[in-house]
């Protein structure tokens, strides 16, 4: 974010990666000064948003120092709610200006680029039976060492299964659902996965949530997540629930058997493996029960004993920081930075 001023004019430009996590803000969410006045122009070839406004408009201050003469405001950014209200994405940011007049001598005017520095993240697995869920780090090479992450970061999530003496399994994630206690069924919560493998976090507009298309093995299954919070409530510890299952490795997938993402670039969704049109059922949901056949009796013999076929996991507690202002890992040298110092004509 820059800021300028041209006879008694302040033009503030912020680049809509204001937290540099390469997610694009919404113009409509940024407001400059306590009198919230819009933006006045944006650039889509540079994806900023420019504020021009009087030094005496939209609420600024002024305060008078021996040396100087000192303009305050504040860039304001509140993220709109998304389509789904229960979660949220992004924290609200304040970031002040200050605009010095010096009374003898001239001074530069400061560029800033904020930067957002993600925290490493880890989890708690609760492994039931051969099947497991473990938080991975950004290159999957191994488990995330601390269960702290901020909103702005991605979990990346493995799932497995230890196939032991069985024939080779294929493993797919049925649904995944995010709970403020461990309790899967507690209200509030929100759906994740759904519809027996389709990712329909992914479907939202401010989310890149997928499945990643190669597997490491076919008895394991990895996807990403965009960090949230459940808006309105300031509990910081989540749980997320997963409902794991395996089909054998010959059976092709199906609808009732698959993972499927949503693709932005192309506006459909994609399996990881199978055929295109076993994801057609994710966009009405009505992914259910086919030919009288559930996943169970599909591809084994019938023992009875359904444990080592579906398992639900769970990986918690999720520690989800919430920040006030500007972000919470802000360096230092660059908060107080954020204070422009202009050049006065």
């Amino acid at each position: 974010m820059t800021g300028t001023d041209s006879k008694a004019q302040l033009v503030v430009i912020v680049h809509r990666d204001l937290f540099g996590t390469g997610r694009l803000i919404k113009a409509t969410d940024l407001s400059l000064g306590p009198a919230a006045c819009p933006y006045t122009s944006l650039n889509a070839a540079e994806n900023t948003v420019i504020f021009e406004a009087g030094l005496h408009e939209c609420g600024s201050t002024l305060q008078m120092t021996p040396d100087f003469l000192i303009y305050s405001t504040s860039l304001y950014y509140n993220p709109s709610p998304a389509r789904n209200s229960v979660i949220q994405r992004t924290n609200p940011a304040v970031v002040p200006i200050e605009c010095h007049y010096p009374r003898k001598d001239n001074v530069s005017s400061k560029a800033i680029k904020p930067t957002w520095v993600p925290f490493s993240s880890t989890i708690s697995a609760e492994e039931q039976l051969d099947f497991s869920l473990r938080l991975m780090n950004d290159d999957w090479s191994t488990e995330r060492p601390s269960s702290a992450f901020q909103l702005g970061d991605v979990m990346h999530i493995q799932a497995d299964v230890r196939t032991g003496n069985h024939v080779a399994l294929r493993l797919f994630v049925d649904s995944c659902v995010a709970t403020l206690t461990p309790d899967r069924a507690s209200s509030p919560q929100y759906a994740i996965i759904d519809f027996n493998g389709c990712l329909i976090d992914g479907r939202s507009d401010d989310t890149s949530s997928a499945f990643l298309s190669l597997r490491p093995r076919q008895d394991s299954l990895r996807f990403m997540v965009d960090v949230f919070r459940f808006a309105g409530d300031a509990r910081d510890l989540s749980y997320i629930t997963c409902h794991l299952k395996v089909t054998a490795v010959d059976q092709a997938p199906d609808p009732l058997n698959k993972a499927c993402s949503f693709n932005k670039a192309s506006n459909v969704w994609t399996p990881v493996e199978g055929t295109r049109d076993i994801c057609s059922c994710c966009e009405t949901g009505l992914c259910g029960v086919s030919g009288g056949q559930n996943f169970m009796a599909i591809g084994f013999p019938h023992t009875g004993d359904l444990s080592v076929k579906e398992a639900d996991v769970m990986v918690g507690p999720l520690l989800i920081l919430a920040t006030h202002g500007l972000p919470r890992n802000f360096p230092e040298d660059q908060r107080e930075a954020m204070k422009l110092v202009t050049q006065g004509i």
